[in-house]
């Protein structure tokens, strides 16, 4: 059994339509009138257009020392999944709660909102942070801005714990994804007359296999031993789009594509290596014919990677209220890279399966829900201790 507050709060969130095309207000001014009826202190930071919103509550006393329990509050599209039941709408079934978020990541949320009275109950000795992100699907881009309120207005805290669903089994260590699009501009020409213009589609092609030849250099070199899986960094073209018709030489293409660094990769050398690459060896091939060619790539998102901390204050107090004798790494990106690069002690230890989370008839088990209310219910007492 689950206690009825959870249920209730993960049937509200999952009502919302969350879809990161979308806006989060909804969802923000619910929990933010919701924590500060029961006393938080709330903070938000918002995009740009002012569409989407991170909240930062805050329970207990203003001091150094607390807890940071952090979560996503968007969810990926539903388009062409086929549902057996509205996804924004909770079913119960065979013991299980079916939605979209409910394992990626609503519940954990949900749950700590509902367990909020608890919360507050006893004088805590130590602040609960309750922490909502925006845009975390799309790259974590919503997040840095909370980070921001949370080092810049709030006494440092000692530890977070990201709630993205990991069976309640530790997660210490997980890849990144450095996400890019190039764009290539030549020069259009007719394909009998090619020294008249400049392939883009051919320039892609040579930095896409250029990208390629560094994926099986990694592959190679890889470290059999390493936790991970794969136990190397890894590269991915995920788009491709360019020229007009069969008979002209492309003008334009663009191609997206990521690598997924492991914790201590050189991130920067692989970086500056695809960029001479692109202009020194691609760029002038273009120019040869058409000088006024371009490439250009942009980089809209970053997700650092998350690495093992040697004694780190999240994982030995997660170990400590829960029992468990082991951790694990996953190849999956998570914002709990961003909180340690601000020096933050941090670790990914949520409800759910990441088996679910994406998927058509996504669902949590209660049997996870109840085990989340037993953690975050120690949690609290070790913060009124």
């Amino acid at each position: 059994m689950i206690r009825p507050t959870s249920r209730d709060m993960i049937e509200k969130l999952v009502g919302f339509d969350t879809v990161s095309a979308k806006s989060n207000l909804a969802l923000i001014d619910f929990a933010q009138n919701y924590l500060e009826s029961h006393g938080a202190r709330c903070q938000r930071s918002t995009n740009p257009e002012g569409t989407k919103a991170n909240l930062l509550a805050s329970l207990g006393p203003d001091l150094p020392g607390g807890v940071v329990l952090s979560g996503h509050s968007d969810v990926v599209p539903i388009d062409d999944q086929p549902w057996d039941s509205d996804p924004f709408t909770l079913v119960e079934k065979d013991g299980r709660l079916y939605g979209r978020g409910t394992a990626d990541m609503k519940s954990f949320l949900a749950i700590a909102l509902g367990l909020v009275p608890e919360f507050t109950a006893k004088p805590l000795a130590r602040p609960i942070h309750l922490a909502f992100s925006y845009d975390e699907e799309v790259g974590c881009t919503g997040v840095p801005g909370l980070i921001n309120d949370l080092t810049h207005s709030l006494p440092e805290p000692a530890l977070v714990i990201v709630g993205e669903p990991t069976s309640m089994q530790i997660v210490n260590g997980h890849k990144g994804c450095f996400l890019f699009e190039t764009r290539i501009k030549g020069q259009a020409a007719h394909s009998s007359l090619p020294q008249l213009g400049a392939n883009a589609i051919m320039a892609a092609g040579r930095i896409i296999a250029h990208i390629a030849e560094l994926a099986e250099a990694k592959r190679s070199a890889a470290d059999l031993n390493n936790p991970f899986d794969p136990p190397y960094t890894t590269f991915n073209l995920g788009e491709i789009n360019g020229g007009k018709a069969i008979n002209i030489v492309a003008q334009d293409c663009r191609f997206t594509w990521e690598f997924r660094p492991l914790p201590g990769e050189d991130t920067a050398a692989i970086i500056a290596e695809i960029e001479r690459f692109t202009q020194e060896d691609v760029l002038p091939k273009l120019r040869e014919f058409a000088p006024h060619a371009e490439i250009e790539t942009l980089r809209p998102a970053t997700v650092l990677p998350l690495a093992p901390e040697d004694e780190g204050a999240a994982e030995s107090l997660v170990r400590r209220l829960t029992g468990a004798n082991d951790s694990r790494v996953v190849s999956f990106g998570t914002e709990g890279g961003l909180f340690q690069a601000a020096g933050l002690s941090t670790i990914v230890f949520g409800p759910g399966s990441i088996d679910q989370a994406h998927q058509a008839n996504e669902y949590i088990d209660l049997s996870q829900v109840a085990a989340c209310e037993t953690f975050l219910l120690k949690l609290r007492d070790w913060a009124a201790a």
